[in-house]
């Protein structure tokens, strides 16, 4: 059968290369998935079975790879925190010395002193200045941070759903496997009952053979004892005493008359 249906695909493409066109292809394709169809169904349901089992535990490698790239990114995440909260408490810092410089450039006075040293008003706006630019700077990298890591932390999330949408779909393929081979053993013993039944059947056609027998042996020996009262020599029957009469009319003490008038009546 799957020989006619290669020829006949065959057929097929060779009629379509001399018809030509989309039409021609559209054959092809229908005779491929015909034969494709085909070669699959021919496949025992216990293989197939067996073979799904295999792919889902062929998930096992590719899920343990997603969990080593899941906790490598964990790692790199957590050392991105903690880069994004230093520079958040440097930031801070520098900015309230900014704050305190500026407020000092704008007191008036002509000299300030800063562990230990003093420094004129040119020296301070100096500066200030640096330390503003520097700040600008560095806040600008902070931020960049900052959206790296929201944009990692949601990745990281989403990967986390993946994996977990990959582990609930694994168990929900096994808990199916595990119902189509019930079914699949279910089917067997089902129709290894209707074998089983048809040999019920042969021993009830033996059965009913002996009692067949045993009937028609019951109707013989029946036969035999229904002949054996009826014919021979009757041996074992009694005559008639020759004192009949005189008994009779001695046991019920009537004479001849008495006797006919009470046949008469």
């Amino acid at each position: 059968m799957l020989k006619k249906i290669l020829i006949g695909s065959a057929l097929v493409a060779g009629t379509g290369a001399l018809i030509g066109g989309t039409s021609a292809m559209s054959y092809v394709r229908t005779g491929y998935h015909s034969v494709r169809d085909h070669i699959k169904d021919q496949i025992p349901i216990d293989l197939e079975i067996k073979r799904v089992r295999d792919m889902i535990l062929n998930l096992k490698p590719e899920i343990a790879e997603n969990l080593r790239i899941i906790a490598r990114e964990e790692v790199e995440v957590a050392k991105l925190q903690k880069e994004v909260q230093s520079k958040g408490t440097s930031l801070a810092k520098s900015k309230e010395a900014i704050l305190r410089l500026k407020d000092d450039l704008q007191s008036g006075v002509k000299f300030v002193s800063y562990g230990g040293r003093t420094y004129d008003m040119d020296q301070v706006k100096k500066d200030l200045n640096d330390r503003f630019k520097h700040f600008q700077t560095q806040e600008a990298t902070y931020d960049k941070l900052e959206k790296v890591l929201e944009a990692r932390e949601m990745n990281l999330e989403a990967a986390r759903r993946k994996l977990d949408a990959m582990l609930a779909a694994k168990r929900q393929h096994e808990v199916t496997v595990e119902n189509l081979q019930a079914r699949w053993t279910m089917h067997q013993v089902v129709d290894a009952s209707s074998q089983y039944s048809l040999h019920d059947s042969s021993l009830s056609n033996v059965r009913e053979t002996l009692d067949d027998i045993s009937t028609r042996l019951d109707v013989a020996e029946k036969m035999m004892n229904l002949d054996e009262s009826t014919t021979g020599i009757p041996v074992l029957e009694e005559a008639a005493p020759e004192d009949l009469v005189d008994q009779i009319t001695h046991y019920f003490g009537t004479d001849t008359v008495e006797s006919e008038a009470l046949a008469d009546k």
